[in-house]
């Protein structure tokens, strides 16, 4: 009769485990507002972020640093998408970068160049456990040696 309570007990014990392990990934750099968007800043360079907004390290792929990085970044915003659309489409070309292209949709895509870079930002609605936004961004060069697969 004592395994029961021991089976409930361990039952409750790992799902406590398995919730704080989910609820604390670490992935965005810690400690004020400011220290964030500073460490933010060095990492992405000329790229201003929503307010507020993190990185999740899990998702990102960052090669290099500064106005110089390529790949990609996944961040969590806490504005809706609607917002998040606006402040890229006005933030950027006030930081030197040209819109190129700018679908607003379930799934909205901005596209800009800025010299010799290229930059895509996608936003999707978060879920209701999660942000409110998430936000990819891919950097890569403008002009990029792209090969096409050869037919054989």
């Amino acid at each position: 009769m004592t395994v029961f309570p021991i089976f409930r007990l361990t039952a409750a014990i790992s799902l406590a485990l398995l919730l704080g392990a989910c609820a604390s990934s670490g992935d965005s750099p810690t400690g004020t507002p400011s220290e964030v968007q500073e460490i933010q800043a060095q990492l992405l360079g000329d790229m201003p972020l929503p307010a507020a907004s993190k990185i999740i390290g899990s998702d990102s792929l960052i090669i290099g640093r500064g106005d110089n990085w390529v790949g990609r970044v996944v961040l969590s915003g806490v504005q809706s998408p609607t917002d998040i659309y606006a402040f890229f489409q006005s933030e950027y070309p006030r930081a030197g970068w040209t819109t190129i292209s700018a679908v607003k949709s379930k799934t909205s895509i901005l596209v800009f160049t800025k010299g010799d870079r290229t930059a895509t930002v996608e936003l999707n609605e978060g879920s209701l456990a999660g942000p409110k936004t998430l936000i990819t961004i891919t950097a890569s060069p403008k002009n990029a040696n792209v090969v096409a697969p050869s037919k054989k």
